[in-house]
């Protein structure tokens, strides 16, 4: 006997896969962003961002503890040369003080600056590629909560240089007189290398000139040796930070169904 009759599949579908709910799908099509709206949810998650990342617990204690575990790691890896990077740096006034505001200021300006020229020049990428960098952070914020550590230049007997207190110039509020408002203890992951990288990524992935991918590849490289030379990091932490943005990309891609530059740009 015959069975009862089927309903044919919508147009471009296939009939041996279900069919996506058009809500959800709705829901995960990259769409324009609104202006108003990305700004106030930019200010806001960076705001939440910082009052959980200082909400945190210091755990001094356990933070110089995991430091020291991780220099002794370093050292069995044969690539603890951070306090040798640290001293050589430092002893070249002008560099090390340009580095000193390079990690206090390039971290915000060229994060915001990528987010306004990916709203700009690439409104169909721009949604999945912030959900990848809000992703990124919001699992650095894990990391800190469970593994508090403490920068090298706050290890007791470390011997490394806080170059922004040596050479007293204005800084990052994670060192000097503003330390007591940011949580001191919260170096791993580095959100340093997370957020440069997504930068430099992205720049990369999507930008036209050939120059201009090569300085979007030389940024997080920068990155890396800027805070290591101002003993704000060491190696792993920024293979924390690399680990994040993989897991920040990986959560994009799913929710979005590609990765955010295999999008289209409008």
């Amino acid at each position: 006997m015959d069975g009862p009759p089927t309903t044919p599949p919508p147009k471009g579908e296939r009939a041996d896969h279900p069919v996506v709910p058009r809500r959800m799908a709705r829901l995960r099509a990259p769409r324009t962003p609104r202006l108003w709206f990305e700004v106030l949810l930019i200010a806001v998650s960076y705001w939440t961002y910082s009052l959980i990342r200082n909400a945190v617990p210091e755990q001094k204690a356990q933070a110089l503890r995991n430091a020291d575990w991780i220099w002794q790691a370093e050292h069995s890896l044969g690539i603890a040369v951070e306090r040798t990077v640290n001293h050589a740096v430092d002893s070249v006034t002008w560099l090390i003080v340009t580095m000193n505001y390079y990690y206090a200021t390039l971290h915000f300006i060229v994060t915001i600056g990528v987010l306004v020229w990916l709203y700009r020049w690439h409104p169909g990428r721009y949604t999945a590629a912030r959900t990848a960098l809000f992703a990124t952070t919001g699992v650095a914020l894990i990391g800190y909560y469970l593994y508090p550590l403490a920068p090298p230049r706050l290890m007791t007997g470390g011997g490394f240089v806080d170059t922004l207190v040596d050479h007293g110039t204005w800084g990052s509020i994670a060192s000097g007189n503003l330390a007591s408002m940011s949580n001191q203890y919260a170096a791993m992951p580095s959100m340093h290398i997370g957020w440069s990288l997504w930068c430099g990524l992205t720049i990369a992935l999507l930008a036209r000139r050939r120059w201009v991918k090569a300085l979007g590849l030389l940024y997080p490289a920068t990155t890396l040796l800027v805070i290591v030379s101002t003993a704000n990091h060491f190696w792993l932490d920024a293979i924390g930070g690399v680990l994040c943005l993989s897991f920040g990309v990986g959560v994009a891609s799913v929710w979005f169904g590609a990765a955010p530059h295999r999008l289209a740009r409008a």
